[in-house]
């Protein structure tokens, strides 16, 4: 039996592991840059140390976040709206990075199948509303079919209007229900979106995220626009308003949602007891049957 690591060297084990989760931010963010070259980079961004500094600063808020929504039994609706490759998936992906998916989950619905385009319109957003203690995100939502289904034509005027006269009453009686909703659009302009989209042509990693919908979307820019305009009009209501995030600059944008995000609700450190890691059991019949070398993955790295 080899013997148990020295205090030294497993503290030594423990920082390594922590600086290999954070590497996982630093692929991500390699992703995000990847194939560009410099000069098509966005001008002033963060410095790189400044930047991690502070989205790990949050990461940590959010955790006592969740810890707050978990031990006071809120309910959380957080809504990313935003034109294509507007940077909706990246701070989803920063705000969800380090918490519990059994308390905080990404909802991202495709398209309505023929059963559900025959239901009300909001039902199959209903089944996925949070339970006390639960923080729902959802990656685009029922605002669709004021964006997408209305500018591509897959609904028509009057449902478009139907949703205007509901959706406002709709998120009212969410509240009602002790359920608090955030919207955030997500802005860019127009030629970040052009830059964007030319780096998914060219980086094969991202190329999946294109679809004809997107391309379409980049013909119809000026129609999202007053789309866009016309959906702030009539459903930026008191009980859950608008917040835009400026997102030219997906760092800042990250910051800034992440910080935002954090100052509407009125959390507190929910105080942990001490752990204490229990020793192993040992006996003294226990035998440990060996692997058998074709069940072996190949150590190929």
């Amino acid at each position: 039996m080899s013997a148990l690591p020295s205090d030294e060297s497993l503290w030594q084990k423990l920082s390594q592991d922590l600086i290999d989760d954070y590497d996982e931010e630093l692929e991500l963010e390699w992703e995000d840059e990847r194939g560009l070259p410099a000069a098509e980079r966005t001008p002033g961004q963060l410095p790189r140390k400044r930047y991690f500094t502070e989205l790990f600063r949050l990461q940590r808020e959010l955790v006592k976040l969740q810890d707050w929504v978990v031990a006071h039994r809120h309910k959380m609706v957080i809504l990313f709206e935003g034109r294509d490759a507007a940077g909706k998936g990246g701070v989803i992906k920063r705000i969800t990075q380090r918490l519990n998916p059994r308390v905080v989950r990404t909802v991202a619905l495709p398209a309505p199948n023929d059963r559900e385009s025959t239901q009300w319109y909001f039902q199959r957003y209903v089944t996925h509303l949070p339970a006390c203690g639960e923080i729902v995100l959802f990656d685009r939502s029922w605002y669709n079919r004021a964006g997408v289904e209305r500018v591509m034509g897959f609904c028509t005027e009057d449902e478009v209007e139907e949703f205007f006269r509901t959706v406002p009453e709709f998120e009212r009686m969410l509240v009602r229900s002790g359920i608090q909703v955030v919207k955030y659009w997500f802005s860019i302009s127009d030629e970040e979106q052009h830059r964007r989209f030319l780096a998914r042509i060219h980086d094969p990693l991202k190329q999946w995220k294109l679809s004809p919908m997107d391309l379409e979307s980049r013909r119809r820019w000026e129609d999202y626009t007053k789309a866009k305009e016309e959906m702030f009009e009539r459903t930026h209501i008191a009980e859950a308003p608008w917040w835009v995030v400026q997102a030219v600059d997906k760092k800042r944008a990250r910051l800034n949602c992440i910080h935002h995000l954090l100052s509407l609700v009125p959390y507190q450190e929910v105080p942990r007891e001490p752990i204490e890691l229990p020793a192993r059991e040992r006996h003294e019949d226990y035998f440990r049957v060996p692997v058998p070398p074709e069940m072996i993955v190949p150590e190929v790295y």
